[in-house]
């Protein structure tokens, strides 16, 4: 299975993705972790990313479709794989459909994880405490829930009209939460059903 996480930031859409790849034996592709290690390493496309992420922005499209492009060319993600923050904008969505088509793959669902923003906002500072993550001060995450809003909302009704979104409460415990999504995998790939 092809599936996509998309969630505003703090919506859990890591946990959650750890549990559904263990669940589907299939690669997380976080490209936010990606990203992040491209900083790290000093290379090019991480150089280009930093001074975007560094100002709570989101780094360019060709940046995220060169990266997410490489990586699902790889044998491991053959049968399928879990998308955890690509795409973030109608464009990265369009040309991840048009990657797909081309290689004659298809998108099986888009999970959406929802939470009110409040909710979120704590999530955002106690990971920032706890992690020790630079991106999550106040006014990033205000700046990136403002960007998730504008550029990533307007997904969800492009892939609404595929017939490929579900919607998944987010509150709860993660097992609580899981067990939502689960049914919904259950329900469209009845093959992965777990006694």
């Amino acid at each position: 299975m092809r599936i996509i996480f998309i969630g505003p930031p703090g919506v859990g859409k890591g946990t959650q993705s750890q549990k559904l790849v263990d669940y589907l034996h299939i690669p997380h592709i976080s490209t936010g972790d990606m990203l992040r290690e491209a900083i790290r390493n000093q290379t090019q496309i991480g150089i280009i990313a930093a001074k975007h992420m560094e100002n709570g922005q989101l780094a360019p499209d060709p940046v995220v479709v060169q990266l997410v492009g490489e990586r699902l060319d790889l044998e491991d993600c053959r049968n399928g794989c879990l998308l955890d923050g690509f795409p973030r904008t109608l464009g990265q969505a369009k040309s991840l459909d048009e990657f797909l088509h081309t290689h004659g793959k298809d998108l099986d669902l888009v999970l959406n994880l929802e939470v009110n923003q409040e909710e979120l906002f704590k999530r955002l500072l106690s990971r920032s405490q706890i992690e020790g993550r630079d991106d999550d001060t106040p006014k990033t995450i205000r700046n990136r829930m403002d960007i998730y809003r504008n550029q990533t909302e307007p997904l969800l009704d492009y892939y609404d009209e595929m017939e490929v979104l579900r919607r998944v409460d987010g509150l709860g415990t993660p097992e609580e939460v899981f067990s939502r999504i689960k049914s919904i995998i259950d329900e469209l790939e009845p093959a992965h059903s777990r006694s």
